[in-house]
């Protein structure tokens, strides 16, 4: 079984490869790869399309829509790109804005896309999926700031005085996802994180959070300090998910509270 795994890993990350030059060649013509989701928030609920006139949905914005909304994302990974995978082969050769996964104030900016029947082939078709599918969860790790682990981020605090932040999140947490989403690949945010925060982020459902830390929510941010011994740490709990705006303001009072503790 872990053979079979391993396989299928090797198999997706060849197809993914390979699907980048099918999206160069044949679609980013017309589907920009990435646009932060607030801009697109702006650019189509407030502005129909005329702030950055996009000719056709981003591939960000695909590759989430189209894992919420076809099949079951929490079911097995390997079925649910299958079923990812079909309903993108279908679209392909019978466009139809009936079928669209897109948001409506996304769908009524564009015109129905011309069908790529004979343009496109069943091996281009399966490795573009693949790419489109792993496109925006990979885009966002690359964007936020890398976690680490608490002990890392333990010496490294006590060593550079900068807060630890503390994300407890869950895999199919909507908040949480809109926090990743909307906020923490933020570039504004991630300034801030960069400069005075080390971040850890913890799966609950697989995991207990450090320090004998509970969350009754996903997300919970915890702020620990620490004064550059393990004697002396305390913690600040911020429940929930935030705009952008506020969650400057979170970190902003954060900082705030460290220079207090000293």
């Amino acid at each position: 079984m872990k053979v079979l795994g391993a396989m299928i890993v090797i198999i997706v990350s060849i197809f993914a490869s390979d699907g980048e030059k099918v999206y160069e060649k044949k679609c980013a013509s017309c589907h920009e790869a990435f646009v932060p989701v607030e801009k697109l928030m702006k650019n189509f609920k407030e502005m129909n399309n005329t702030m950055l006139h996009l000719k056709a949905p981003t591939l960000n914005q695909l590759s989430f829509r189209l894992k919420q909304q076809i099949g079951d994302p929490r079911r097995d990974e390997d079925i649910h790109r299958m079923e990812v995978s079909a309903f993108i082969a279908d679209y392909l050769l019978y466009p139809n804005k009936d079928k669209s996964v897109c948001m409506r104030d996304v769908i009524n900016a564009f015109d129905t896309m011309p069908s790529m029947k004979g343009k496109i082939s069943n091996d281009e078709i399966e490795a573009v999926s693949q790419y489109i599918y792993s496109y925006e969860e990979h885009m966002l790790r690359q964007k936020r700031i890398k976690p680490e682990s608490f002990e890392n981020a333990l010496r490294r605090a006590q060593k550079e005085d900068k807060i630890i932040m503390i994300e407890a999140t869950a895999p199919h947490c909507h908040y949480c996802i809109k926090m990743n989403r909307e906020v923490l690949t933020e570039p504004e945010v991630v300034s801030v994180l960069q400069k005075d925060f080390i971040v850890v982020s913890v799966d609950v459902s697989q995991k207990s959070l450090p320090l004998g830390l509970n969350a009754s929510m996903t997300p919970t941010f915890f702020f620990v300090f620490t004064d550059g011994t393990n004697e002396n740490v305390k913690t600040k709990r911020i429940p929930g998910a935030w705009n952008k705006e506020d969650f400057l303001e979170i970190l902003k009072e954060a900082k705030k509270a460290k220079r207090k503790k000293r």
